[in-house]
């Protein structure tokens, strides 16, 4: 398998070369952008496995960028900031991203931030999953990474496809916040609730009926969520009126 290959988008030139040399030396292969423009150029004619992306960036910002390339893909993004609002990385999970680094950062817990993301993407050394996970009308190919809702397929980012699948895997059991993002997210992870809020609610627009009154994906108050199992139907068949 090849390196992957990594998209570094910042309008800081020595950020920029502070993430290529500390990539490029672990194996990665990278390329870099100045702008969300150049970013947009590079990915439309390179096959990018990661974009690291800042948020704040002339001509066209990381939120903006983030929003084009998930018209049409669901890579792994990473979005920098120097911000550290809770409402600025609720907007950019909001637009897709995956992952969130505040400046400044040291180089331990941005390759953590990397290998998470890219492992969840099926970066990963381990055999490729078989069979389906079926629960009502919510169908899961695990080799395809496939969702059907309804019979219509469903387009799902890696996270939210792991996500599901860890939910629909403890289908009944109430699994704690720590424990999800430890599963999904991957063991660097365990505070970060907000990503939790928002990837649930991703998931709930995608398989409920109605979103605002879900019945899949249930939470548990100050405790985590639950994934409920349709209750299979009780009803006798009774002859039809007169």
């Amino acid at each position: 398998m090849n390196n992957p290959l990594v998209l570094v988008v910042d309008d800081e030139k020595p950020l920029r070369d502070f993430v290529r040399r500390n990539l490029e030396v672990r194996g990665f292969s990278v390329v870099t952008a100045a702008n969300g423009l150049e970013a947009l150029a590079v990915f439309n004619t390179q096959n990018v496995d990661l974009v690291i992306l800042d948020m704040m960036m002339p001509r066209m910002d990381g939120l903006e960028t983030t929003r084009r390339i998930r018209q049409h893909s669901t890579v792994p993004i990473i979005i920098l900031t120097a911000l550290d609002e809770e409402r600025d990385k609720i907007r950019a999970f909001d637009l897709g991203a995956d992952d969130y680094l505040t400046k400044p950062f040291g180089v331990g817990e941005l390759l953590a931030r990397v290998k998470a993301v890219l492992r969840r993407a099926h970066w990963s050394e381990t055999p490729v999953r078989q069979g389906q996970l079926i629960h009502g009308n919510i169908v899961v190919n695990l080799e395809r990474h496939e969702v059907r809702v309804r019979g219509a397929p469903v387009s799902l980012t890696p996270t939210e496809f792991s996500l599901l699948v860890y939910l629909m895997e403890h289908a009944g059991k109430v699994l704690p916040h720590q424990a999800i993002l430890k599963n999904v997210w991957g063991p660097e992870y365990g505070e970060e609730t907000e990503y939790l809020r928002v990837y649930v609610g991703h998931l709930r627009q995608k398989i409920e009926v109605n979103p605002s009154q879900p019945q899949y994906i249930l939470t548990e108050r100050g405790i985590g969520y639950r994934f409920e199992p349709p209750k299979p139907s009780t009803a006798k068949n009774e002859p039809n009126a007169a």
